[in-house]
């Protein structure tokens, strides 16, 4: 008696060894579960095997099965509280049927009961439940005969118990796994979608800052729809090349782009540019010309500068947005059109529509999706792409081979911009025309010379009654007006209209050190901060 019990216990251990290590051994749970069953069966005498989890849909599907054929494989399912299995799993708790023939619950779906009918013998089975913690995740389940070659049912329960408690150690690592590598497979889609900045009309769209990558995934959203967009920032941040890579990457890139810069032409010639007319609508019209919103039909027409438009024709404009259909200048024939509208301006319309200079219906009808373009001065990384594209394309115009120095990259990369991209790709192209030899040096740019653009712009006084500021030496006005600043005993009594221009010159003047900023216009530190606040003056980082 002594030494049946050890072959058993001897039995159980090594049952247990090998599927410990058959379920370790690949993160595969469909084969090893099945290669889990093939060593119960054939150390236990077990005529099949089925282990079933619950779906996602409710109800418990297989997972694996020996002793089944296909057909009989199909048909285990089973819905919580159906059947023994159903029970099992609802109830989180053990089961033994000595004799299937004997339970009304016993569902029979898979054969068994027939076959041993068949076979004139008396079936058991045998259920356990498969646990994560403490929840119910699926059901293992036996049939054995009757009589189990001397082995007890309770002996098997408990083997049957600790084999589920390593499946479900199993399945709980499956699944930590899986949703681990959905994670990452998501995490890594969603950062390819922010590094593909770049790939978008690669001619025009250079960033790979973190703002640019911002603005490139808006855009890559917001083109899959039909819905308004308005571009948003200063000057020269390059709205029109981002209205056109949103119309390239929508659904309708094969249709036409038509723009239209609405702060070039006056209300009537803007009516006619964009609802056409009829002819002899007025005089000159000698034809019918249609206007730029049939020529966009379904496409993406572009209205740039919409907040420099008039308040009388904002409300023209008002009715096409909301019902796609206008009347030509000089007709009453009704045009419907299926247009999606780009919209750009670097003006704040939130104040205009406060102060009544323009419409707040049309403002929320444009103001759908906005997208705000960054100036170049938030985004410096950019810069230095930015010139080697502007470069390489003077180069390849001109047939040059112009590089630019480290040395004068940085000047490049320090520069404020207020003019952005527009401003340095003049720069570039202006300071590589002047250039006699094959590398731009620190000494090639204009404000080395007293001829920068933007320095005189801020350096001249706006009642200078004199030549074009272009031609005015920066140090022919510098003097006077350093001058006229160290005898101002406070800041309050300068000229309103010229407080901002001293302000920018003396910063300049002392390298954008606030401290010698002040000093130089006889004031407080304090002041000096609260003037800048004042006027809304970035001072330059270097």
């Amino acid at each position: 008696m002594a030494r049946k019990a050890r072959q058993e216990a001897d039995l159980e251990l090594v049952t247990l060894y090998e599927v410990g290590k058959i379920l370790t051994e690949s993160l595969d749970l469909q084969r090893t579960c099945r290669d889990t069953l093939n060593v119960l069966a054939a150390h236990l005498g077990i005529e099949r095997a089925v282990v079933v989890v619950m779906h996602e849909n409710g109800h418990l599907h297989l997972l694996s099965a020996v002793g089944l054929t296909p057909e009989e494989a199909l048909q285990c399912r089973y819905a919580p509280g159906e059947g023994i299995t159903g029970r099992i799993y609802s109830a989180g708790t053990p089961v033994v049927v000595p004799d299937i023939a004997n339970e009304k619950l016993f569902l029979d779906r898979t054969g068994a009961l027939a076959r041993a009918k068949k076979n004139k013998q008396v079936m058991a089975m045998l259920g356990v439940p498969l646990k994560i913690g403490r929840r119910t995740v699926g059901v293992l389940t036996v049939h054995r005969l009757a009589d189990g070659g001397g082995r007890s049912f309770n002996d098997d329960l408990r083997l049957l118990s600790m084999v589920a408690h390593l499946m479900g150690h199993a399945l709980s690592l499956n699944r930590k796994v899986t949703e681990e590598r959905s994670l990452l497979e998501r995490e890594t889609k969603r950062l390819h979608r922010e590094l593909r900045g770049t790939r978008f009309a690669p001619d025009n769209a250079i960033g790979t800052s973190k703002r640019m990558r911002e603005v490139f995934a808006e855009v890559e959203r917001a083109a899959a729809g039909r819905s308004t967009v308005l571009l948003r920032g200063e000057s020269g941040t390059g709205k029109e090349m981002i209205a056109r890579t949103l119309h390239g990457l929508s659904p309708r890139k094969d249709a036409a782009f038509v723009a239209v810069n609405c702060a070039a032409l006056s209300e009537t010639l803007l009516e006619t540019e964009l609802f056409g007319h009829e002819k002899g609508a007025f005089t000159g019209a000698a034809g019918e010309r249609k206007g730029r919103f049939e020529l966009a039909h379904g496409g993406t027409l572009f209205l740039d500068e919409i907040g420099d438009i008039s308040p009388a024709f904002q409300a023209k404009l008002l009715r096409v947005l909301q019902e796609r259909e206008f009347e030509r200048v000089g007709g009453t024939k009704v045009v419907k059109v299926d247009v999606r509208l780009v919209c750009a301006t670097n003006r704040n319309l939130e104040k205009m529509v406060a102060a009544g200079e323009f419409r707040a219906d049309l403002y929320y009808r444009i103001n759908v999706i906005s997208i705000f373009l960054p100036p170049l001065r938030e985004r410096r990384e950019d810069i230095p792409p930015l010139v080697a594209h502007f470069l390489e394309r003077f180069n390849r115009d001109n047939d040059r081979e112009l590089r630019v120095n480290p040395d004068a990259l940085k000047v490049l990369v320090n520069c404020y911009w207020p003019g952005n991209v527009r401003e340095l790709e003049n720069c570039i192209e202006r300071t590589a025309t002047m250039t006699r030899g094959n590398t731009i040096e620190v000494l090639s740019f204009p404000c080395h010379n007293d001829r920068c653009l933007t320095q005189t712009l801020h350096d001249v006084h706006k009642d200078d009654a004199v030549a074009p500021a272009a031609s005015v030496p920066v140090s022919a006005i510098e003097k006077p007006r350093a001058k006229e600043a160290a005898t101002t005993p406070v800041f309050g009594e300068m000229k309103p209209e010229g407080e901002r221009d001293r302000l920018v010159w003396a910063l300049e003047r002392s390298g954008w050190v606030q401290a010698k900023a002040a000093r130089l216009l006889n004031i407080t530190p304090r002041q000096m901060g609260y003037a800048l606040q004042k006027h809304g003056i970035e001072v330059r980082r270097f």
